[in-house]
C-alpha cells in the first residue's frame, strides 16, 4: 500500500478539520457566551468596578494615555470632585460620609496620575502645537491666559496660593484640632452614657449604639487629620509640576525640536498652565469639601459599600452635577462631548435613584396595607372593659387639630413637659394622659376626667386667642367674651391679629392648647392625693438610690405598711405638699412610729420635719410669708371642741361657731387678696388638721401651716388676724 496520499485524499483530510470545527461550533459559541455573561456580571459588582478603577489609576503612571481619553479623565476627575463636595452640602452629619478619606486618597491618586499622564504628552508632542496634550488643557490654557502666559502663571500661581496656603492649611488644622478634642472629650462623653444606662434612661441596646457611635466619630477625625495631608502633598507636588513641564518644555523645544524661545515658551507655558489648572482646581474643590466636613464621624461594611451607598444616596447632588457639566459644556473652547456625556450619566443616574425610591417607600406602604389587612382584628377581651383611665381628656371633633398643630406647641407636647414638670415640683408622677375624640360633645368642648369622672369642661375657640386682664378690669379688644374654664375668669376670645395689642395693654394671653393644659394642671394637683395609688408609692420607693434602701428597709414593712406610707404621702399632697424630698419624710416617718400608728399624727410629724420645704414654697414676691393667724379665742375654741382619745380624736363644734369661723375667714382673706396679698393661715400644732379640714371646704386652695411648720431662718410678716 502506497504512503503517498493522492490529491482527492489530502483534499479530503484537509476538509476533516474544517468539518469538526464547524460542528463544534455550537459548543464553542456556549463557552463564550458564558464567558461573556460570567464577565458583564463581574463588571456589575461595586468592589470590582473599584478594584479596576483603583488599578486604572495606578495603570495611568505608567502607560500613555491618548488625548481623547485624557479629556474624559480630565472631565471625570471635576465632575468627581464637585459631587463629592455636594454630597457634604447635602449629607446631616460628619458620619454621614465617613468614607471622605479614602475618597480623598482616590481622588488626590486620580489628579497626581493625570498630572503624570498630561506632562508626558506635553514633554513628548508640544512642539506641535497648544493641543498636544487634549482640548480640555488647551482650553483651559487659552480660557485663563487670553494669550499672556505671563498673566497664566500670575492667575495660577495665585490659585496655587490660595489653595495651599489659606484652605488646605486650614482644613488641615481643623481636622488635627478636632481629633485631638474628639479624643480628649471620650472618656467624659463614655462616663455620659454609663450614667444614664445606671439611671435607667436607656437600655443596653441604645447604650451600645451609642458607644460605638463615639467610637465611630473619634475614628472619623482621627483619619481626616491624616487624610488632610494627602490635599497638602497634592497641592506642593502640583506647584512643583508645573515648575518643571515649563522648564523641561522650554528646553526640549529650544535644545531638540528646534523651536524659537520664544515660540518654545509661550506653547509650553500655556499648556503647563492648562494643565495645572485643570488639576488644581478639582483639587481646590476637594480641599473646600475636606473643610466643610471636618467644620460639620463611622461606617460599617467593606468600603466599595460605604463609597456607591454615600455618593449615589443623594440624588439632588448629582441632578447638581448634571446640570454643572452642561454649563461647563457650552463654556467657549471646552470641548462639549465629555461633559455632556457626563451631564447625561449624572442625570440618569439621579433620575433613576429617586424613581427608585419612590417606588421602594410606595412598596413599603402598600406592603405595611397589606400586612395590617393581613392580620385579623382581635376580638377586644372583656377584661378591657373594667380597666379604667386614671387621667382622661375627651376632645370635640372640632379640637383634634390640636394635637397635630405644626404652628404653635403641640397639646401632646405641652402635657408631655407637664408630666416632667410635677415630678420636678411634686415628686409626684403624673399618669399618662389618654386623649380620645368623643362625638357625643360639641365641636369646641372638652371635658377632663379623673378615674371616668368628669371633673372639669370647657369651650375653645380653635385658631384664637384668650385673653384675660390681671387686674380684673373689662377687656377692651374686639371678640367674643366667655368666661375662663380653669378659675372662672372673666375673658374673651380674640383673633392672631389682637395679639400684639393684647400683650401692649398687659393682657394674659393664651392659645387654647395651654388653656386645656392649664386647666388639665389644676385638676391634677387637686387631685394628686387620689391619683397616687399603692403601686405607685411601691415604685418611688424602690426607684429611691441605692443608699437610701436601707432607710426603706428599715421601715418597711417593721414600722409602717406599704399602705401607710400611701396615705401619708397622700395627706401631703392633698395639701400640695411635695413629696420629691421622700428619704426626710421617711425618717420623719420612723420618729413618728416610735410613738404612734396613726397616720394624721405621722403626717403632721413629717410636715414638722419639711418645714423648711413648706416655708419656701410659700414666700411671696417680696420675701416673706404673709400670716393671718388665729386670735386666741378661735384657738380655744378649737381646742375644746376636740372630743375622744387617742385615733379617735375628731372636731366636734356647733354649727353656728362653724359658720361665724367660715364667715371671718372669707372675709379676711377677700380682704387681704384686694390688697395683692395671699396669706398662709396659721394656727398651733394641735388644731392644724383640723382647722385644715373646714378651710378645704370653702378655700381649698389656701395654705394652713402650724407654727411648727414655719422655719427658724424663714422671714415672716403678719398681715391680718381671724
Amino acid at each position: 500500500m502506497s504512503d503517498i496520499a493522492t490529491p482527492q485524499q489530502q483534499a479530503a483530510e484537509a476538509a476533516a478539520p474544517v468539518g469538526a470545527a464547524v460542528g463544534a461550533g455550537g459548543v464553542g459559541g456556549a463557552n463564550l457566551n458564558q464567558s461573556l455573561s460570567w464577565l458583564t456580571g463581574q463588571f456589575r459588582r461595586p468592589d470590582i468596578m473599584l478594584a479596576l478603577g483603583v488599578m486604572g489609576i495606578l495603570a495611568v503612571l505608567i502607560l500613555p494615555l491618548p488625548t481623547w481619553l485624557l479629556d474624559i479623565m480630565l472631565a471625570l476627575s471635576i465632575t468627581v470632585s464637585v459631587l463629592v463636595l455636594m454630597v457634604v452640602l447635602f449629607i446631616q452629619k460628619p458620619l454621614d460620609f465617613s468614607s471622605f478619606p479614602t475618597v480623598l486618597l482616590i481622588t488626590t491618586m486620580l489628579r497626581l496620575s493625570l498630572n503624570l499622564a498630561s506632562t508626558r504628552l506635553i514633554l513628548t508632542n508640544g512642539h506641535e502645537g497648544t493641543n498636544a496634550a487634549g482640548r480640555v488643557i488647551e482650553a483651559f490654557g487659552h480660557f485663563v491666559m487670553g494669550g499672556n502666559f505671563v498673566i497664566g502663571l500670575i492667575v495660577f500661581a495665585i490659585l496655587v496660593i490660595v489653595n495651599f496656603v489659606v484652605i488646605t492649611k486650614g482644613s488641615g488644622r481643623i481636622a488635627e484640632v478636632s481629633a485631638r478634642f474628639s479624643l480628649d472629650a471620650m472618656p467624659g462623653k463614655q462616663m455620659a452614657i454609663d450614667a444614664d444606662l445606671s439611671a435607667g434612661l436607656i437600655n443596653e441596646a441604645d447604650a451600645r449604639a451609642r458607644r460605638k457611635a463615639l467610637e465611630d466619630e473619634s475614628t472619623f477625625f482621627g483619619s481626616m487629620d491624616g487624610a488632610s495631608k494627602f490635599v497638602r502633598g497634592d497641592a506642593i507636588a502640583g506647584l512643583l509640576i508645573v515648575f518643571i513641564n515649563i522648564i523641561g518644555g522650554i528646553l526640549i523645544g529650544v535644545g531638540q525640536k528646534g523651536m524659537g524661545i520664544g515660540a518654545a515658551t509661550h506653547t509650553y507655558t500655556l499648556l503647563t498652565v492648562g494643565d495645572g489648572l485643570v488639576t488644581q482646581i478639582p483639587a481646590l474643590i476637594v480641599s473646600t469639601a475636606a473643610g466643610m466636613l471636618v467644620t460639620k464621624s463611622g461606617t460599617t461594611g467593606s468600603t466599595d459599600k460605604a463609597l456607591f451607598s454615600q455618593l449615589g444616596g443623594y440624588p439632588r447632588a448629582l441632578g447638581v452635577v448634571s446640570a454643572l457639566m452642561v454649563l461647563l459644556a457650552i463654556v467657549p473652547g471646552v470641548p462639549a462631548l465629555p461633559f455632556l456625556m457626563l451631564a447625561a450619566i449624572t442625570g440618569y443616574i439621579a433620575w433613576t435613584i429617586t424613581r427608585q425610591a419612590a417606588e421602594a417607600e410606595r412598596a413599603r406602604a402598600e406592603q405595611a396595607i397589606a400586612e395590617a389587612a393581613a392580620v385579623p382584628v382581635a376580638e377586644q377581651p372583656i377584661s378591657q372593659s373594667l380597666q379604667i383611665d386614671t387621667v382622661r381628656l375627651e376632645l370635640g371633633y372640632g379640637l383634634l387639630a390640636l394635637i397635630n398643630n405644626d404652628k404653635e406647641r403641640r397639646l401632646t407636647d405641652q402635657i408631655k413637659a407637664l408630666r416632667r414638670q410635677l415630678a420636678g415640683e411634686m415628686g409626684f408622677v403624673m399618669p399618662a394622659v389618654r386623649i380620645q375624640d368623643n362625638l357625643q360633645l360639641g365641636a369646641n368642648t372638652y371635658i377632663i376626667r379623673i378615674k371616668e369622672i368628669e371633673n372639669g369642661r370647657g369651650d375653645l375657640r380653635p385658631g384664637m386667642l384668650l385673653v384675660m386682664d390681671p387686674r380684673g378690669q373689662p377687656i377692651d379688644l374686639p371678640g367674643e367674651p366667655t368666661t375662663e374654664p380653669t378659675f372662672g375668669l372673666p375673658a374673651m376670645w380674640v383673633g392672631e391679629a389682637s395679639r400684639e395689642e393684647a400683650m401692649f395693654r398687659g393682657y394674659t394671653v393664651v392659645d387654647p392648647a395651654t388653656v386645656i393644659t392649664t386647666h388639665l394642671t389644676e385638676i391634677v394637683k387637686d387631685n394628686m392625693a387620689e391619683m397616687l395609688s399603692y403601686t405607685e408609692t411601691q415604685k418611688l420607693l424602690n426607684e429611691l438610690d441605692k443608699e437610701h434602701q436601707k432607710l426603706v428597709a428599715d421601715v418597711v414593712p417593721t414600722q409602717i405598711t406599704i399602705g401607710g406610707i400611701q396615705r401619708v404621702l397622700q395627706n401631703l399632697l392633698g395639701e400640695r405638699v411635695s413629696i420629691r424630698d421622700l428619704p426626710t419624710i421617711l425618717e420623719g416617718v420612723s420618729e413618728a412610729c416610735a410613738t404612734t400608728r396613726n397616720v394624721g399624727t405621722i403626717t403632721e410629724h413629717v410636715r414638722a420635719r419639711l418645714a423648711r420645704q413648706i416655708s419656701e414654697a410659700n414666700v411671696g414676691r417680696q420675701g416673706y410669708i404673709p400670716l393671718v393667724t388665729l386670735t386666741p379665742e378661735w384657738e380655744q375654741a378649737f381646742a375644746e371642741s376636740i372630743t375622744g382619745q387617742g385615733d379617735d380624736r375628731q372636731l366636734s363644734m356647733a354649727p353656728s361657731r362653724l359658720q361665724k369661723f367660715i364667715t371671718t375667714v372669707r372675709q379676711v382673706f377677700e380682704r387681704q387678696a384686694m390688697l395683692g396679698e395671699i396669706p398662709v393661715l396659721l394656727t398651733s400644732p394641735m388644731i392644724r388638721p383640723y382647722v385644715r379640714s373646714i378651710i378645704e371646704r370653702f378655700r381649698p386652695t389656701t395654705v394652713v401651716m402650724s407654727q411648727n411648720e414655719i422655719h427658724p431662718k424663714a422671714k415672716i410678716k403678719t398681715m391680718a388676724q381671724v
